[in-house]
């Protein structure tokens, strides 16, 4: 495939994730001018509209829906596929230093590793597990992965995919406690909550009549400022906890925990981006940075939709 054919599927793949020309231009290095003309370009040649536009929203069509759920996996695997014969006897050596969030680091990043060292067994990678703000020079790291509400910053950010949460509980839970099918339910329930190292807690989301309101509990139960803790709480019945899909997914699929208010609750606006401090990586650097963009591309907790929880409902 070549790679003009890369950067139009990329160009359109990054619109239908953020929803318009800007932010798909911020997350690829480009203008919204360039990004608009790819999409346009990728149109004229299936000979179907896959956004509808107006001045003020860009939305997939149906035929840009399904596009998009085929293509974005496609791409990921062409991607491997170019890298791979294009690097075939190309070995990078050397350290690559990331700085990885707790709870992404164990879920996500760890499982790439493996295969990303058969492929480079000359890389040494070193993994920093902290959550803290990091100085790129002072602390020496090549790559940073973060997850949330991303801040700007001068550093080059390439979002990787969105990061969307569920509201979810054990059937034992559920069997002891009730289900609660409104918003007004909740106070009656034992719920778990996540606090952040600003000390403030995370409130939940809903929409009701149109508007998204916050909902803050006058008590909870449990406390933790580690999503994967409030996860395991919720498994092991102790209450209702607000948990990131990735996470929550294989519990959902083998019946360990069950979606509530689904159709009301908000899954949140983060992201999972990948930093660096310069667009001009070193061949070793650039080398883990595409190796964990193409698994991660794939990741299925992180590409699932909320409305696709539906099946998992109480």
């Amino acid at each position: 495939m070549l790679d003009n054919d890369f950067k139009t599927l990329n160009a359109f793949i990054h619109t239908a994730r953020h929803g318009s020309f800007t932010a798909a231009a911020q997350a690829l290095g480009l203008t919204p001018a360039a990004v608009s003309k790819s999409v346009g370009q990728l149109e004229q040649s299936l000979n179907t509209r896959l956004f509808s536009r107006t001045t003020r929203s860009l939305s997939l069509t149906a035929e840009g829906e399904h596009f998009f759920t085929q293509a974005e996996t496609a791409l990921a695997l062409l991607q491997q596929a170019a890298e791979h014969i294009s690097g075939s006897g190309r070995q990078y050596a050397g350290n690559v230093r990331l700085s990885v969030s707790n709870v992404i680091g164990r879920n996500l990043v760890l499982p790439c590793l493996h295969a990303l060292q058969q492929r480079h067994p000359l890389l040494d990678i070193e993994l920093d597990f902290e959550d803290r703000i990091i100085d790129f020079v002072k602390d020496g790291f090549d790559l940073v992965i973060r997850g949330g509400h991303i801040a700007e910053s001068s550093l080059v950010s390439r979002a990787l995919s969105p990061l969307h949460l569920c509201l979810a509980a054990s059937p034992g839970y559920l069997a002891q406690y009730g289900t609660p099918r409104r918003v007004e339910d909740l106070p009656q329930h034992r719920l778990i909550a996540r606090r952040f190292a600003s000390c403030r807690y995370s409130p939940w989301y809903f929409r009701q009549d149109g508007t998204l309101l916050p909902f803050e509990a006058a008590r909870h139960v449990l406390t933790f400022s580690d999503p994967e803790a409030c996860a395991l709480a919720a498994l092991d019945g102790s209450g209702i906890a607000e948990i990131p899909i990735y996470l929550a997914l294989p519990h959902l699929q083998a019946g360990r925990l069950k979606v509530l208010l689904g159709d009301c609750h908000h899954a949140g606006d983060y992201r999972l981006v990948l930093q660096y401090a310069h667009r001009n990586l070193p061949p070793r650097v650039r080398a883990v940075a595409e190796h964990l963009f193409a698994h991660l591309s794939q990741h299925p907790g992180l590409h699932t939709a909320p409305h696709e929880l539906a099946a998992f409902a109480a």
